[in-house]
């Protein structure tokens, strides 16, 4: 008996004799060489473009909370930060 390769594993399913019929047609059109190569590469082109959104609004929620936080609790200016404001204040019309 074969050692059974522990880098794959099997997925089975059942689909109508319409889906199949598309899914194969969508195949040979797309110039894939067979309908498990299609499902697989659809597939995960697929889960990648659902996990990249999810980590975008993940991100995205993360940044929101980081800038209100910064809003609401503001860091204290240090010395480089203090230093620009002063030169800054130097450059302007005197009132």
């Amino acid at each position: 008996m074969g050692a059974i390769n522990k880098d794959k594993a099997r997925f089975d399913t059942r689909l109508s004799l319409e889906q199949k019929q598309l899914f194969e047609k969508a195949a040979l059109l797309g110039g894939y060489r067979s309908l498990t190569d299609f499902i697989i590469v659809t597939v995960q082109e697929k889960a990648r473009e659902i996990l990249e959104e999810s980590e975008r609004i993940i991100a995205s929620e993360r940044d929101k909370e980081l800038f209100f936080d910064s809003l609401e609790n503001p860091p204290v200016p240090n010395l480089v930060l203090k230093h620009a404001k002063d030169e800054y204040e130097k450059m302007l019309p005197k009132k």
